[in-house]
């Protein structure tokens, strides 16, 4: 550690001669240094054995070898590992558990609740069935029919100045809502977008419509983003606009989404 850090002696813990404190020469668990000192030290040895940072995600370790790529993520002290060649795999655990205690959980089916599911044309789907199963029952939405879509097109919602709120827990449904939408699910994005927008006052219309989405929710619950192997890489984007399109105020409403290998990966509505 850079700083200069004592601590209480523990009780219990017999010294020869009379301590009121020991200096701590390297970082232990829950030090507020701890988790920098931990990141300092893998980020060292990582480049050390050729990974180089994403210029565009600090957690992430790229290495390329005769055309071939491994990919190292960090999540805390966890490590998902991937790549083209099994060998650079299998030599990159080599050379981390000869420097850290690690254990090999083998094949990634979850990470950070986001399950990871392999097809058979190598392609990876990822999805949060789990999630959407949590926040059903949360809401107890977990009963209901589903339908095809997220939004009823012949419902308009406006804002409403009455005086009292649909007694239902309409913010936490729509923060849950978010974010999935996020995550794997850009196809609720602007049914969330439209709800979201009467979160100041929300009445039993709105509340109807969030549970619109649970009802979708219900019947694609295994939907999620599949990636699937390519060498070509085909980002697209699209625009739009309507022309005084809110009943309440007449404003207009502009969005635009992005789609990169024919995957959406930005939406704003």
């Amino acid at each position: 550690m850079k700083e200069q850090v004592f601590c209480i002696v523990p009780e219990g813990v017999e010294l020869d001669g009379n301590f009121d404190c020991l200096e701590l020469v390297k970082a232990i668990y829950g030090l507020k240094q701890a988790s920098r000192v931990w990141n300092e030290t893998f980020d060292e040895f990582v480049c050390s054995i050729g990974f180089q940072v994403s210029a565009f995600d600090p957690c992430l370790y790229i290495k390329v070898v005769d055309g071939h790529c491994v990919l190292v993520l960090v999540y805390v002290d966890d490590v998902l590992i991937t790549g083209s060649s099994p060998e650079l795999i299998a030599r990159t655990k080599t050379d981390l558990k000869a420097r850290f205690e690690m254990t090999d959980s083998g094949k990634c089916a979850f990470v950070l609740g986001i399950e990871l599911v392999d097809g058979p044309d190598g392609s990876v789907t990822m999805c949060q069935r789990r999630y959407v199963d949590d926040i059903l029952k949360r809401f107890a939405m977990d009963k209901c029919k589903a339908v095809v879509s997220p939004v009823d097109m012949s419902t308009r919602l406006v804002p409403s100045d009455a005086a009292t709120k649909v007694n239902a827990p309409f913010r936490e449904a729509v923060g849950a809502l978010m974010h999935l939408m996020t995550a794997t699910r850009p196809d609720i994005a602007y049914a969330v977008g439209y709800v979201s927008r009467f979160m100041e006052n929300p009445q039993e219309e709105h509340w109807v419509a969030v549970k619109r989405i649970f009802r979708y929710l219900q019947g694609t619950k295994t939907h999620g983003i599949c990636f699937k192997p390519g060498n070509k890489i085909d980002f697209r984007g699209y625009s739009d606009a309507d022309w005084a399109g809110d009943l309440a105020d007449r404003k207009s409403t502009s969005g635009y989404t992005f789609m990169l290998m024919i995957k959406r990966v930005a939406i704003y509505e």
